[in-house]
């Protein structure tokens, strides 16, 4: 079988459109002119049967009613094996609340992102006796769900917004932020939705991949400040944007993947926009834009 891929969420945290914005894109989706977009998540099999969902986004119910391959199979039989947190984002965890139905899985993350969940009781609804909440070292392969194994890597980024103080380090590397190295069947692909930046040691990691899935929060780094949205850039946020110099589109250019995948886009980004220079210029680069229910094979 090959490595199968659904992106449940193609948004950044808020969604499009985000509940408390009036921008271009936001406006534009509300009116249905361009495609409403849940917050980041993904789904992944090695044999068509069994899932894991990679980051619970607050939207998780609606993704996976949206999506025939995680219905339940019976009175309580779900395909859902596992679920894996790429870091303690809101938007990346708050869905694991939905989960608390006394439904069997096992919860995958680094020792630093697990000791995030443990500092809030709030995750104890989450029954230990059904949900099982196992450790993975970095660079240690193992098995994410029958037939896909997987591999967390660190990447340069922060911690939550939740946990930031006086002083944000943008570019830590270790257990906050990593990416996923998936592969199945022979079959390999990349789930990074957040990055700071794309380090030497990353570049060889992505190097002459099949498949990347990555964070393409904003198309600009002061992007939100320009669109009266927010006060901070990308890179204050830990997260590269695709154009300039420094990113993206530049950044990936002769590494020679075969196809790379934007997720992970905040509300203001133009590459929502069909229509936009923008997105032509980011798909004449080699890159597709990801949406929600995109469904993508390796």
């Amino acid at each position: 079988m090959a490595l199968r891929a659904r992106i449940l969420g193609a948004a950044a945290g808020g969604g499009l459109p985000q509940w408390n914005c009036g921008c271009e894109n936001c406006r534009l989706a509300r009116t249905g002119a361009i495609t409403a977009q849940t917050q980041s998540s993904l789904a992944v099999s090695g044999n068509g049967k069994d899932w894991a969902i990679l980051n619970a986004s607050p939207d998780i119910r609606q993704q996976m009613a949206a999506s025939p391959e995680l219905h339940p199979t019976g009175l309580r039989e779900m395909p859902l094996a596992s679920v894996l947190v790429t870091n303690g984002d809101i938007d990346h965890v708050a869905g694991l609340l939905t989960l608390r139905e006394m439904q069997a899985f096992d919860l995958f993350a680094t020792g630093g992102i697990h000791d995030v969940l443990r500092a809030n009781p709030i995750f104890d609804a989450l029954n230990p006796r059904v949900v099982t909440r196992r450790t993975v070292a970095l660079d240690a392969p193992f098995d994410l769900a029958s037939g896909l194994c997987a591999t967390l890597f660190a990447v340069p980024g922060k911690v939550p917004l939740y946990m930031e103080g006086e002083s944000v380090e943008t570019e830590l590397l270790g257990e906050q932020t990593v990416g996923v190295h998936l592969s199945a069947g022979g079959r390999d692909a990349f789930y990074i939705p957040g990055c700071a930046a794309l380090t030497d040691d990353l570049r060889d990691r992505l190097r002459g991949a099949a498949l990347v899935l990555f964070d393409g929060t904003l198309w600009s780094d002061d992007e939100m400040v320009r669109a009266g949205t927010g006060t901070k850039t990308g890179a204050r946020m830990g997260h590269m944007s695709m154009s300039g110099e420094r990113g993206s589109l530049a950044a990936f250019a002769g590494m020679g993947v075969g196809r790379a995948v934007f997720v992970h886009m905040n509300n203001t980004n133009p590459v929502l926009r069909p229509d936009s220079p923008e997105r032509a210029e980011a798909e004449a680069a080699g890159w597709t834009i990801g949406q929600d229910g995109m469904e993508i094979t390796a």
